[in-house]
């Protein structure tokens, strides 16, 4: 009876250890303590950063080993931070669309959910996005193109670099021109003339 119990217990250990790797995987083997918590796995945890199956990259934030570093950990390890709750967005959007040369100094994201970490590093903006607003890149969320155009028409970005955005956007066939008209119909009067200016340059 007492080994019955025993195999359940280790069926459980195995099972919630399954479960925090899933959530790892989806943003490239980063996971958070607080998803160790709520899984369970703490001692599963503390052994593997023993035997350097787990290494830590921050505070509050971990990896799984066997994944290797890319040119998008950040990206991805936020994600993780705010389980899956947000999405890459403005500036940081439209670099990794190759859009403009906007080079922002800060990791743009747009969060509907979670807590934030204390770092200079992320600018934050609290909104839901709807589904059609974002596609994946994988271990992360992305603004579409045409959404991340709209959102930087409604920052403060010089013209001239909106204006680079927009004709970077239409010569790629990232968007094309009816998408951005269209969208812009939606936004408030003063970032709609923005791409009306900026269609003007394409």
């Amino acid at each position: 009876m007492a080994g019955e119990g025993a195999r359940r217990m280790a069926g459980t250990t195995e099972h919630r250890w399954r479960v925090l790797r899933r959530l790892a995987g989806r943003h490239a083997g980063f996971f958070t303590t607080r998803q160790v918590l709520r899984t369970g796995c703490e001692l599963r945890v503390r052994a593997a950063l023993a035997d350097g199956s787990v290494t830590r990259s921050g505070v509050g934030m971990l990896r799984l080993a066997q994944w290797r570093p890319g040119p998008l950990d950040e990206y991805a390890m936020w994600a993780a931070w705010f389980d899956g709750a947000a999405v890459v967005s403005y500036q940081s959007a439209a670099e990794l669309h190759g859009l403009g040369r906007l080079r922002p100094r800060f990791l743009h994201l747009s969060v509907s959910a979670g807590r934030p970490p204390v770092t200079p590093r992320l600018v934050l903006t609290r909104r839901k996005l709807t589904v059609e607003a974002t596609e994946s890149a994988g271990s992360f969320l992305v603004t579409t193109p045409a959404r991340t155009v709209l959102d930087l028409a409604e920052t403060e970005i010089a013209q001239s670099a909106l204006n680079e955005v927009v004709t970077d956007a239409v010569a790629i066939h990232r968007c094309d021109i009816d998408e951005i008209r269209w969208g812009a119909e939606q936004l408030a009067p003063r970032a709609a003339g923005r791409i009306r200016r900026a269609l003007l340059a394409v």
